[in-house]
């Protein structure tokens, strides 16, 4: 099978010149956004984030000592 390449300087310029339109008008999007949503949300969004990746962390963490207790039992055992 051939393989695909993304090598902008292998692309048709029209396929450049849509490719580029389009991470233009993502941008244009996005700083629109960015204007619709205050600031306090998106400091808020980010902390809110942070603490739910802390909560999965601990959960982690619990699990990987109850595996931990459980291999020490085992070896105790033997």
């Amino acid at each position: 099978m051939a393989e695909r390449t993304h090598h902008t300087a292998e692309m048709s310029p029209r396929i450049k010149e849509a490719r580029e339109h389009a991470r233009a008008a993502r941008a244009s999007l996005r700083r629109s956004f960015e204007e619709l949503i205050p600031p306090g949300f998106t400091e808020h969004r980010r902390a809110a984030r942070k603490e739910m990746l802390l909560a999965m962390r601990s959960l982690l963490d619990a699990a990987i000592e109850r595996v931990d207790h459980a291999a020490e039992g085992r070896d105790k055992e033997d």
